[in-house]
C-alpha cells in the first residue's frame, strides 16, 4: 500500500516556473514506478511523465518534454515534477501516481496502482 501527497501547486503567470512534490508513504516506495498526470475540467485525465524506480528511465507526454522535468528522491520518499515555461493550457489539478509496473507503461495505459488527492496548478495569461 502507498499513500500519495502532492504540494507545490499554485497561481502562476504564463512563463513561470513551479516544481510539485509528491510525498510517499508504503515500504515499497523505492520499487514503485512514479507519475504525474493531470485533468483540466471537461477534459479526460492526461498523462504528463514518469519516471522508473531506479531513475533510470524517464517518459514524457509531447505536451511537456522540454519544459518539465520528473525526478526522484527514494531516500525522501518523494518524487518531483518541475515545470518551467508554463503555458495557460497547462492549468490543471495535477495528480502524483505510483505503480508497480514500469515508466513506459504508465504512459501507455494511463492508469496507476495508487493516487494522491491532486493538487491544482493555476497559468494566468
Amino acid at each position: 500500500q502507498v499513500q500519495l501527497v502532492e504540494s507545490g501547486g499554485g497561481l502562476v503567470q504564463a512563463g513561470g516556473s513551479l516544481r510539485l512534490s509528491c510525498a510517499a508513504s508504503g515500504r515499497t516506495f523505492s520499487r514503485y514506478a512514479m507519475g504525474w498526470f493531470r485533468q483540466a475540467p471537461r477534459k479526460e485525465r492526461e498523462f504528463i511523465a514518469a519516471i522508473n524506480w531506479n531513475s533510470g528511465t524517464t517518459d514524457y507526454a509531447d505536451s511537456v518534454k522540454g519544459r518539465f522535468s520528473i525526478s526522484r528522491d527514494n531516500a525522501k520518499n518523494t518524487v518531483y515534477l518541475q515545470m518551467n515555461s508554463l503555458k495557460p493550457e497547462d492549468t490543471a489539478v495535477y495528480y502524483c501516481a505510483s505503480d508497480s509496473r514500469s515508466a513506459q507503461l504508465m504512459k501507455i495505459r494511463a492508469e496507476a496502482d495508487y493516487w494522491g488527492q491532486g493538487t491544482q496548478v493555476t497559468v494566468s495569461s
